[in-house]
């Protein structure tokens, strides 16, 4: 199938990208990379009037230390962010993840923005944005507010994001104890149940995607951990962490299939904390 017909504008600043999403409130689409919004316009899952693109818009691409983690343009790629030594030191899950995404052309294309934004059930970001506190920036012509990863993420492909805001920026708060694993889907690469774990203030945070329409963070299984990365703690957590709700179920995977993922890919991430 091919998109509907549609306006395309090249944002030479962010205000002008703002002042176009308050013009046309719910019309409009933002570009950067293009990788999950292109397949849903050719599916005719969104027919956005107008897209906007904003992926030469100066100040929305670049990684910086801040103070106490990582601030992360939403325009930069996810080949950045698995080469950054910055991120590799600082957020290591969030290298890993980014490293495993799609392929080459995908990973220099595609923007840790655009990923977030989309909210794909199956994408790698929000497991590892959830293990790790992250804070989502957004912008409208109105000003900026901030939303914690554990309330942007609100339904399938839904987010707190209203339909005037851009993501600008994702704070990730430093986690040097981080890890992400994932069974992956072997044609698309895409995370069929993926398990990012940090060390956060002296306990284990978890966070799962891939699994259920929206990701979650398992909850029961950190409180199963209590500060422990020991074999028997690990194994109750890894136990825990499927804590019965409802599970997607494709050609891919089953919900009970994946149910016994969750409960295997928490183990190995676990593991693998363990050992960093």
């Amino acid at each position: 199938m091919i998109p509907t017909t549609f306006d395309y504008v090249t944002a030479t600043s962010l205000d002008e990208a703002l002042r176009i999403l308050a013009e046309k409130p719910g019309e409009v689409k933002l570009l950067a990379g293009g990788h999950s919004l292109i397949p849903v316009m050719k599916l005719r899952l969104a027919s956005p009037s107008t897209l906007v693109d904003i992926a030469r818009v100066p100040g929305l691409r670049g990684i910086r230390e801040t103070g106490d983690g990582l601030s992360i343009g939403a325009t930069t790629t996810h080949a950045e962010i698995a080469s950054s030594s910055a991120v590799q030191r600082l957020a290591p899950a969030l290298a890993q993840a980014a490293r495993q995404i799609g392929d080459r052309q995908v990973r220099a294309r595609g923007t840790i923005g655009g990923s977030a934004a989309h909210a794909d059930p199956a994408s790698d970001y929000p497991a590892v944005l959830l293990a790790l506190g992250a804070t989502i920036v957004l912008r409208s012509t109105a000003g900026e507010r901030t939303v914690p990863a554990e309330q942007f993420f609100t339904g399938l492909m839904e987010t707190a994001a209203r339909p005037d805001e851009a993501i600008t920026e994702i704070r990730i708060p430093s986690a040097p104890r981080s890890v992400y694993a994932k069974f992956p889907n072997p044609a698309s690469h895409y995370p069929i149940v993926g398990v990012a774990a940090a060390v956060k203030n002296g306990g284990v945070r978890i966070g799962v995607t891939g699994a259920a329409p929206v990701p979650f963070r398992a909850t029961a299984a950190e409180g199963r951990l209590a500060g422990s990365l020991n074999p028997g703690a690990i194994n109750a957590a890894a136990g825990a962490a499927y804590d019965g709700r409802e599970l997607l179920g494709d050609l891919h995977a089953s919900q009970e299939y994946r149910g016994h993922l969750i409960t295997v890919m928490t183990r190995r991430a676990l593991m693998q904390l363990a050992q960093t």
